[in-house]
C-alpha cells in the first residue's frame, strides 16, 4: 500500500484558508496563498470550462460566487479569469494557476465536480495539467464515472472517493466505488462511526472528515477518523498528534 502519511499529516483547509467569504473567498488564490502561510492542506473544487481545462470553482452557477447568472461550463479559462470573485480583486484561477502558486510547499486535494454524459477528456486534462508538477497531490470525487476514468489512467497520485450517509445501501454504493482500487476516503463526518468507515480504516486506507467547522466537529473527527478538512476557525493544533 501506497504511503500516504503526507494525507493526514495536517488539518486540510477547505476551499483554501478563506474566512467565510467575507475578505477572503473560497477556491481563491488569496485563500490559497493563507494556507500555504499557516502550513495546512489545500482542497478545492474542479470544474471543466467550455474550452476544456480544469479551473478552480465549486458551484455550476455563478451567481453565489460571482454575482452573475451563467454556467462555469458554458465559459473559456480566459473569459472566467476575467470575472471577480466576491467584489474582490481575486479571478477565477485555472487548476495551472493553484500549482504555480502552491509550489509543492503544501499538499492539495483535488475534487473534480462531475456533470453525468459531460465529462468526457476532464479526468485527462486534470492529469495532463500535473504533469509537471512537483508536490503531493490527492484527486477525489462524488461522481464514480470521473473515478473510474483517473484509475484508467493508472496515475501517480492517490484518488479517494468522497461520500457520506449511514445507512446500508448507501454503503454499497461507496463498496462499488472501492472496487476500482481506491487509496483513500474523505467522508461527511456527522455520518461517523458507521460499519463502511470501520472497514476501510481496518484496511489501511486514511480517511478524512468534511467539513469541520468548530471544535466539537476536530474532537468528533479525531475520534473516528485520521484528519479533517475544516472552515471558518484556525484549529489548535495544526499538526494531528
Amino acid at each position: 500500500m501506497k504511503d500516504l502519511s503526507w494525507l493526514t499529516a495536517q488539518p486540510v483547509a477547505h476551499r483554501g484558508y478563506h474566512d467565510m467569504n467575507h475578505a477572503i473567498w473560497e477556491n481563491t488564490l488569496s485563500a490559497f496563498s493563507r494556507a500555504v502561510e499557516n502550513g495546512f492542506a489545500i482542497e478545492c473544487d474542479l470544474q471543466y470550462t467550455a474550452d476544456s481545462v480544469p479551473v478552480v470553482f465549486h458551484d455550476d452557477d455563478m451567481q453565489r460566487l460571482c454575482g452573475i447568472k451563467g454556467d462555469i461550463r458554458a465559459k473559456t479559462a480566459g473569459e472566467l479569469g476575467l470575472i471577480t470573485i466576491g467584489g474582490t480583486a481575486d479571478k477565477i484561477p485555472t487548476l495551472g494557476q493553484l500549482l504555480r502558486l502552491v509550489k509543492g510547499r503544501v499538499p492539495i486535494v483535488l475534487e473534480l465536480k462531475g456533470r453525468k454524459g459531460d465529462d468526457e477528456g476532464f479526468a485527462d486534462a486534470v492529469l495532463e495539467a500535473l504533469e509537471s508538477y512537483d508536490g503531493p497531490v490527492a484527486l477525489m470525487s462524488f461522481d464514480h464515472w470521473l473515478l473510474k476514468d483517473l484509475k484508467a489512467q493508472d496515475p501517480p497520485y492517490p484518488v479517494g472517493l468522497t461520500a457520506g450517509g449511514n445507512q446500508p445501501e448507501q454503503f454499497s454504493v461507496h463498496e462499488d466505488a472501492m472496487q476500482l482500487g481506491l487509496d483513500f476516503i474523505s467522508y461527511f463526518y456527522a455520518d461517523l462511526p458507521n460499519s463502511f468507515i470501520s472497514k476501510e480504516r481496518s484496511l489501511g486506507r486514511p480517511i478524512l472528515t468534511w467539513t469541520v467547522r468548530d471544535q466539537a466537529g476536530v474532537d468528533y473527527t479525531y475520534a473516528h477518523a485520521d484528519q479533517m478538512t475544516f472552515e471558518g476557525f484556525e484549529p489548535k493544533e495544526r499538526l494531528i498528534a
